[in-house]
């Protein structure tokens, strides 16, 4: 299987992405709970590169190309965004009071502790993240 979606960077994409998931959920025969942490972690991807990959008001397409050989599923998610790389970004203090946490760093905390492989690469001016999950 192997599935793409083309989102704009609007926060509006975010209900495509969640049917993507479903989609692919059923395709696969996934559980719900599976579903739910893996939309967890798309919708904490995709929100990141709307809000911060590009400049207020520049509309750009982001990527994201789901495949699965029967064992595992892997996202792929692209964009020419401003260069970041998420798992270089040291995880969250969980032991910290929420309150007194600084903002950020949660998204990619979740998105380490679902999936069971995270990557990221800068090619050609794209921002790729992938993404695996064993199912």
């Amino acid at each position: 299987m192997k599935k793409k979606l083309i989102l704009k960077n609007q926060v509006g994409e975010l209900e495509r992405v969640n049917r993507f998931i479903e989609e692919i959920g059923e395709e696969l025969g996934l559980d719900m709970e599976l579903q739910m942490n893996l939309n967890l972690v798309m919708e904490e991807m995709v929100s990141n590169v709307i809000f911060y990959a590009y400049p207020e008001g520049k509309t750009a397409d982001i990527e994201l190309v789901a495949e699965s050989n029967g064992k595992e599923l892997t996202f792929v998610l692209s964009d020419h965004g401003m260069e970041f790389d998420p798992t270089a970004k040291e995880d969250a203090d969980t032991d910290v009071n929420p309150i007194d946490r600084e903002i950020g760093g949660m998204g990619i905390f979740i998105v380490k502790n679902i999936m069971n492989h995270v990557t990221y690469q800068r090619l050609e001016g794209k921002n790729l993240l992938t993404m695996t999950k064993k199912i």
